[in-house]
């Protein structure tokens, strides 16, 4: 029988109590793995109301008190590394290598927020006037909360959280509830590393449980990330009920390969950022752009062995490059996808509808998909696929080339290879998106920088982690002070100005 997963509120597991469940799957076997409670709008509220009270203290506890809480976060994290990410790879289906990795990424930004008392230094203008001083300080939110999507199960709760919570703010996290299992470990490590209960909730949910943070009056601000749909549903609702927004939505990443690229360098490159985690990476390569009748057909030659001979496999089986997708739904959508490139005209130079993998035929698995010819009026151009799915898009010209991210509607990360650094410069200064990787596939920035990115990628005007982050999480107070010494002279009616 399958195990009953739990909310954590307050520092504990609480039992859900609404009758509702949904299975979550082990996308290897196909096997249902466990049952995740959907929680109901009151018990979110109540999970609300315990994060309320426990802001009282934890606002006031000093910031260096909180840096060393994230300090022990990290350590602990670090400790059980590998049962984080084996629980990744079990119920999300990436490689346990490309789980550990995600892992990491999200550990970075602890490491950022372990520097929390110095991000949250003020400035101080000495003698702005005779016996007046100007400070700023900044304070937290309150109750804040993040609603995460089930392909980083562990990275991008920890993008939120950390600097959320170093902030002195608590959270209420509202994870995916096809891979809930990461983040609530996640949660019961926060409490071990010392912070107060309720500092970190966790409350598994649907539709109900989103709307409940998105509309109740004592959540101050909410960081999203998922599909477009979804993004800018998030958004306009919490926005609407006055609070802070963030809301991350889809992506079609572009590779532009110059004549002039070393081509084993960029077919390295889109092997790993278009078919690593099944292409479930909002930072997915998905698009590949050689400029040239001569580069398409060097890159294609070389791509397509390659994509062919994709170790496809268990999760949990350390020769796999490529592990399944999610869920059996997700896997319908994305041979719908192919099925649809075909009808449009693309030519499908590898085809991995069809693979069947010996002892694990209930898994959700396809192979690497390679379509060739593609155009921009095509759906499998226009939209996002989220899968193992490659597009080329052949171009004459680097202005061509250059044109076609700027021009979709979707702005999230770029990429171009070329030795050439003026074309490069040019391309980063120009093209119309929020993330441009130069010889560099995934450019998600560290986590000292920001992250995020524009058109329908990313709604609401702050980005996630990185100074942006900082600001996002904290809420600025000037204080103009004066100390007077003797009698005073009298009032004064007009503003007050300089002297």
């Amino acid at each position: 029988m399958a195990k009953e997963l739990h909310h954590f509120i307050g520092g504990k597991k609480v039992a859900g109590k609404s009758g509702r469940f949904l299975d979550v799957y082990n996308p290897t076997t196909g096997e249902v793995a466990s049952k995740a409670p959907l929680a109901t709008k009151a018990e979110v509220e109540a999970a609300i109301a315990d994060s309320q009270r426990a802001f009282t203290e934890w606002s006031a506890t000093s910031p260096l008190t909180r840096a060393r809480v994230m300090f022990k976060f990290k350590e602990l994290c670090e400790k059980h590394a590998d049962e984080l990410a084996l629980l990744v790879a079990n119920e999300h289906g990436k490689v346990v290598s490309d789980a550990r990795g995600s892992v990491q990424r999200g550990l970075e930004v602890v490491e950022f927020a372990c520097g929390i008392p110095h991000l949250l230094k003020g400035e101080y203008s000495d003698s702005v006037s005779r016996g007046i001083d100007v400070y700023s300080m900044r304070q937290p939110l309150g109750v804040v909360a993040g609603i995460t999507p089930f392909n980083f199960p562990a990275m991008v709760p920890m993008w939120m959280f950390a600097v959320a919570i170093a902030a002195g703010n608590t959270f209420i996290l509202k994870p995916s509830e096809k891979d809930p299992s990461c983040p609530l470990r996640l949660a019961e490590l926060m409490l071990e590393a010392g912070a107060p209960p309720g500092v970190l909730n966790c409350m598994i949910g649907d539709k109900e449980s989103v709307d409940t943070i998105l509309t109740d009056p004592r959540i101050q601000a909410v960081s999203f990330v998922g599909s477009t749909p979804i993004a800018q549903y998030v958004y306009a609702t919490a926005a609407a009920h006055g609070k802070r927004v963030q809301a991350m939505g889809g992506a079609k990443n572009h590779m532009i390969i110059m004549p002039d690229a070393d081509m084993d360098q960029a077919v390295d490159a889109l092997i790993g950022a278009g078919y690593g985690s099944a292409g479930e990476r909002c930072m997915a390569v998905s698009v590949a752009v050689p400029v040239g009748k001569g580069t398409a057909d060097k890159l294609v030659e070389a791509l397509a062995p390659r994509v062919r001979a994709l170790k496809v496999g268990p999760s949990t089986d350390k020769d796999s490059e490529m592990g399944p997708l999610v869920t059996k739904e997700h896997l319908a959508k994305v041979k719908g996808y192919v099925d649809t490139g075909v009808s449009e005209g693309a030519k499908l130079v590898v085809d991995g509808r069809g693979l069947n993998l010996q002892g694990y035929e209930g898994g959700y698995f396809m192979g690497g998909c390679l379509f060739d010819n593609v155009t921009p009026e095509m759906k499998i151009y226009k939209e996002e696929i989220f899968g193992p799915v490659l597009s080329v898009v052949r171009t004459e010209s680097f202005e061509e080339a250059a044109k076609l991210p700027t021009e979709h509607e979707f702005g999230n990360g770029v990429a171009i290879f070329t030795r050439d650094g003026d074309a490069a410069r040019d391309f980063a200064a120009r093209v119309q998106v929020g993330m441009v990787g130069i010889n560099v596939p995934i450019p998600v920035p560290l986590a000292f920088h920001t992250f995020g990115g524009w058109k329908k990628s990313a709604f609401g005007d702050t980005n996630q982690h990185g100074p942006e982050g900082v600001k996002f999480y904290t809420k600025i107070k000037t204080v103009t002070a004066r100390w007077p010494t003797g009698i005073r002279s009298g009032a004064e009616f007009n503003i007050p100005t300089m002297k």
